[in-house]
Formats: C-alpha cells, sequence, structure tokens
C-alpha cells in the first residue's frame, strides 16, 4: 500500500473512493470549509468543485491510500488549522485552557477519515494517521491537532467515526489535550 498527497493527478483516485456520494452525504470533505448553509446550498456537486479547486490551488488538503492493486482505499483530510473556518467556531476544536494565545499557522488538524468499506477494520485508519503527521512535519507543523471521538469501547457505525477514534490518536502518540463532551476529545502530538 502507498499512501500520496491529493494533487490534480491522484484526484482521480479520490473521486473513485468518494463514489458518486461524495464519501458522507455529498460532503466532499468540504465540511471544515463551509457553513452548514454553504454545504447545503453547494450540494453534492458543488462541494466536489470546492475540493477540486482546493487541490488546483496548490494548498494541503489530505492524501489518498492507495492498495496494491492500484484501487483507492482510504482517506485522510490534514491541512493547517487555518484553512478550516470552521474549527475557529467549533467548541471541539477550541484552544484549551492554558494555550498560549496566538498564531497557529504552524497548527496542522487531522479532521477526517473515509474508509472503504472492503478495506475497513485493518488499521489503514492509524496508517493514514502516520502519514497524516509525517505530511504536516514535512510542511513544517508545530503541532497537530485531532478532535476524535472516544468510543468507551462500544461498536459504532462508520458515520460515527469520521473524525477518528480517541484510542487510535493516543496510541499514536497524541496526548489527550481536554475532553469535549461525552465522547469527543481535543487531542495534540508535537511531531
Amino acid at each position: 500500500m502507498r499512501v500520496v498527497e491529493l494533487t490534480p493527478g491522484t484526484w482521480p483516485s479520490l473521486e473513485e473512493l468518494f463514489g458518486p456520494n461524495g464519501a458522507q452525504g455529498g460532503c466532499w470533505c468540504t465540511w471544515f470549509f463551509q457553513t452548514n448553509a454553504e454545504v447545503r446550498a453547494n450540494g453534492s456537486a458543488g462541494n466536489k468543485e470546492l475540493l477540486r479547486s482546493r487541490v488546483r490551488s496548490g494548498v494541503p488538503v489530505g492524501l489518498v491510500a492507495i492498495d496494491d492493486d492500484d484501487r483507492p482505499v482510504g482517506w485522510v483530510a490534514v491541512a493547517p488549522r487555518p484553512g478550516y473556518p470552521r474549527l475557529a467556531r467549533a467548541q471541539v476544536a477550541a484552544p484549551a485552557a492554558g494555550d498560549p494565545p496566538g498564531d497557529s499557522t504552524d497548527v496542522w488538524s487531522v479532521t477526517c477519515f473515509f474508509i472503504h468499506r472492503a478495506a475497513r477494520r485493518r488499521g489503514l485508519g492509524a496508517v493514514l494517521l502516520e502519514h497524516a503527521v509525517g505530511y504536516a512535519r514535512e510542511h513544517g507543523a508545530r503541532s497537530v491537532e485531532g478532535y476524535p471521538v472516544d468510543t468507551g469501547g462500544a461498536k459504532k457505525t462508520s458515520g460515527d467515526l469520521y473524525h477518528g477514534t480517541l484510542g487510535m490518536f493516543t496510541d499514536a502518540g497524541f496526548e489527550l489535550v481536554e475532553r469535549r463532551g461525552a465522547n469527543r476529545a481535543l487531542v495534540r502530538l508535537a511531531p
């Protein structure tokens, strides 16, 4: 398996992976770039074009996992935190108590995972997370954040786990910064 940056050249792999529904409900992994109203107004086609335009502009967006048969099997969204306007308004991503105020341009966020149903339960999320951290590090990240779900050991649907699981992040060396509600957390790693 190889994990590659999403670029105009690898875009067809993401299209194949996300399929006609655009991953989850036509979002095309643009939810963190927009307001709820914008996501709905754009619809699947508009969200797809928004993501494609970001890829064409050359800003970091994420990584695609390709299996040995050249089939796309997984996705992780990872980019500088300021590129996700919704995070500035999200309680789960709010600065932690004691965080110094200041510039977050060198803080990167891992916001979403999408694993093809045929590739689930094989540890691909952990592989994608490892590559996301390496990618962020290569691009100058001071730290990498995630906003995972704490399953408490309960089985969840894939639609509930697109942020990743707390266990997956902590197993990768991320520190639990703060719990955010009953089942969410802010985690951070200094790569």
